[in-house]
Formats: structure tokens, C-alpha cells, sequence
């Protein structure tokens, strides 16, 4: 086990930037990572950030899982979005028996995806069958495991209930080569994500591949990382890989500025005052918004890590905090852009698909504008 859960992964995502930032030309042309990038990610251990330390992953705290992202974000939005989806995949180990565990995640190449909750799985001897097909499934094309989130329907035909009353959704799990990945994403940004449909037909399911997510009572694994929903983590996760964005778009223009001068003008943009004051303003809001966020994240970590308990206060919190962290990086992305000027929408230059990333991003579940009436419904439900 390692001592320190997530040492050293930043740092291995600091170091093979450069490689992923070289790789993002190609990953953007043919909408996947390539696999330069993927064994770069896979030798370094990032896939494994979350998976838990009995089958040899890292368990990182949020925190260290967020800046992991952002570092690589800086290089290529495509590239981190998918290293945030697979990694946050990989928690559903927590719930899983050791040596299906093992099976999925320590047989090359130990990566899994899946899409979006949709459909239903039947009761049949032994498991469960399925035909289906799945939206959304960001890094499928370098995963050797699809999962999906699935109704159950028993064997009489009944839709089944938990024990509180809920309809019972298990996450289904099996092999790439058993499903038909369909190639539909055309997408303004993002192209690399590779965020596919996926399909299977009558296929069987054994039970030890059906597990219950984000239901504590399931879970095998002790780690408080494991109570966090991964929906949340998700929020946690996407939200870091907008900051990246933000960042290296908004130095990116800095750059631009240090060199640059203004058509028309013979004074370099660097001294111009409007310039400067815009560039103190936008490193404020970025900087706040990061703060903002990674304090939320450790504030939730020290309660959950104390008490075990994952609260609808915490939950409420991440939303908020996941939410505005997108949107404000948009805002920063943005008025870079906007300096930038004319060079913005060359391709050669390192704005427009930067732009068009964020932008993707923000149409995310993750970024919903509901989810603030979400949260000022809460606050104001207080003292009732």
C-alpha cells in the first residue's frame, strides 16, 4: 500500500503534459486519444487514481484527483475529460467482489467506461439479460470494459424495488467486445473525447457483474473515498478540468500580450492600461473561483473523512461550487478569447479550441443553471 494515497500523481501528470499537448492536434483530428497519450496515462498509473489500493490503485483524496485534472487540462481538454470519466469508472471496484475486480481493472487495459442511465436489464437465472444501447460514453475508445446503469425488471416481468420503495438500478458490467460501439460524436468541442453510443443484444450478464452504485451498504471497500457519490465526484472532477482550461487559455493570452502590438497602434498591449486592468480582473476571478472550489472539496473531504457520513448539506455544496467554477471559467476563457483578438480564431494559435472545449463543457449536466434553484430551494427550505 502506498503511504501517502495519491503520491506522486500530479507530478506524473505535470510531466507527461508536454507529450499530451504535442498529441492534441491528432486527438482533436481523429476524435480519440491516441495511443501515444493512452500509454503515457496508462504507464503513470493516472487511469488508477480512484481505484482502491487493494488492487493496486491510488485512492486519492478529491483534491489530488482535481489537480491531476487540471494539469492535464492545461494540455488537452479531450484528454482530461476522459481521464476524469474512466478514473471516476473505476470507484464501482468498491462494490465489486476482489477477483471480479481484479478481472476488470488488472487485465490490460484496465479501463472502463460507461454512458448514460437508460433502459432495463431482466431478471434471468444466474444474472440477468439485456439489449440495449447507451448514449454518452466519454473514453470508450480506449476502455476494455463498458458498464451501464440499468432498471431491473424480476423474472415474473415486475419492475423491482428497493427497500425503501425506489425502483432497483444496478450497474451492469461486461467486456468491450461484447457490444457495437456506434460513432456519432460530432461535437464542437470535446472532438477527442470520443463519446460514444454503445449496444448490446441478449446478452447475459452473470450476477457477481451486476453491482448496486453509490449505495453504501454494497460497498467492500472501508476507504471514505468510496461513501463520495460518484456524481459528485464527477462535478468535482469536470469542474478542475475547466479551471485547467481556463488556465492555459488565460495564459495563453498573456503571452499574447506580453508580445503583441495593437493594429493600428504602436504600443506593445502589454502597456496598454484597459489590457492590464482586464488581465488583473480575469487572474481574480480565476484564481477565486479555484479557491472557492478546492475548499469546498477539502471541507466535505474532512467531514466524510471523520464521520463516513456523505450529507445532503456536502452534496448541495459540491453542486454549488462544481457549477459556478464552470461557469466563471467560461466567463475567463472568454474574455481571453475576446483579447486575443484576430489570432483567437486561427487554428494554429491556442484559443479556438480552448474556446470551443469550455463551451462543450458548459452544456454539461454538471453546469446546469438548475442546479442553482436546486441549491436556493435548500437554503431556503432552512428553518422550516
Amino acid at each position: 500500500m502506498n503511504a501517502t494515497p495519491g503520491f506522486g500523481l500530479v507530478e506524473r501528470a505535470r510531466a507527461i503534459a508536454p507529450l499530451v499537448a504535442d498529441e492534441a492536434d491528432e486527438i482533436e483530428r481523429t476524435r480519440r486519444l491516441t495511443p501515444e497519450v493512452v500509454d503515457a496515462l496508462i504507464a503513470n498509473g493516472l487511469y488508477r487514481a480512484l481505484l482502491p489500493q487493494s488492487l493496486g490503485g491510488s485512492e486519492a483524496p478529491p483534491e489530488i484527483f482535481m489537480q491531476m485534472l487540471e494539469e492535464i487540462a492545461k494540455a488537452d481538454a479531450s484528454t482530461a475529460w476522459c481521464l476524469g470519466q474512466n478514473s471516476v469508472c473505476a470507484m464501482i471496484a468498491a462494490a465489486l467482489d476482489h477477483d471480479t475486480a481484479h478481472e476488470i481493472f488488472n487485465t490490460a487495459s484496465g479501463i472502463l467506461a460507461w454512458g448514460a442511465v437508460a433502459h432495463e436489464a431482466r431478471a434471468v437465472e444466474g444474472g440477468y439479460r439485456v439489449t440495449a444501447r447507451w448514449d454518452f460514453a466519454s473514453g470508450s475508445r480506449q476502455a476494455s470494459w463498458l458498464g451501464a446503469h440499468v432498471h431491473i425488471i424480476g423474472a415474473d416481468g415486475v419492475p423491482r424495488k428497493n427497500a425503501d420503495g425506489s425502483p432497483e438500478m444496478r450497474t451492469i458490467l461486461f467486456p468491450l467486445a461484447s457490444a457495437v460501439i456506434h460513432d456519432v460524436w460530432q461535437a464542437i468541442g470535446l472532438a477527442g473525447t470520443g463519446t460514444d453510443s454503445y449496444e448490446v443484444k441478449d446478452l447475459f450478464i452473470p450476477d457477481r457483474f451486476a453491482v448496486f452504485r453509490d449505495m453504501p451498504s454494497a460497498l467492500r471497500e472501508p476507504g471514505p473515498l468510496y461513501r463520495l457519490p460518484t456524481g459528485s465526484t464527477y462535478s468535482l472532477g469536470f469542474a478542475a478540468v475547466s479551471l485547467g482550461v481556463a488556465r492555459a487559455t488565460l495564459d495563453a493570452a498573456i503571452a499574447l500580450a506580453r508580445g503583441k502590438h495593437q493594429s493600428l497602434a504602436a504600443s506593445a498591449m502589454r502597456d496598454n492600461q484597459a489590457v492590464q486592468g482586464l488581465i488583473g480582473r480575469t487572474e481574480g476571478d480565476l484564481r477565486a473561483a479555484r479557491a472557492y472550489l478546492y475548499a469546498t472539496a477539502n471541507a466535505m473531504w474532512r467531514d466524510l473523512s471523520a464521520s463516513g457520513t456523505f450529507s445532503l448539506t456536502h452534496r448541495s455544496a459540491i453542486r454549488l461550487a462544481a457549477t459556478w467554477t464552470i461557469q466563471q471559467s467560461a466567463k475567463v476563457v472568454d474574455t481571453a478569447y475576446r483579447m486575443a483578438g484576430a489570432t483567437a480564431v486561427f487554428r494554429s494559435n491556442p484559443f479556438e479550441r480552448r474556446f470551443r472545449d469550455m463551451h462543450a463543457i458548459t452544456q454539461q449536466i454538471q453546469a446546469r443553471d438548475t442546479h442553482f434553484e436546486d441549491v436556493g430551494k435548500a437554503i431556503l427550505s432552512e428553518g422550516r
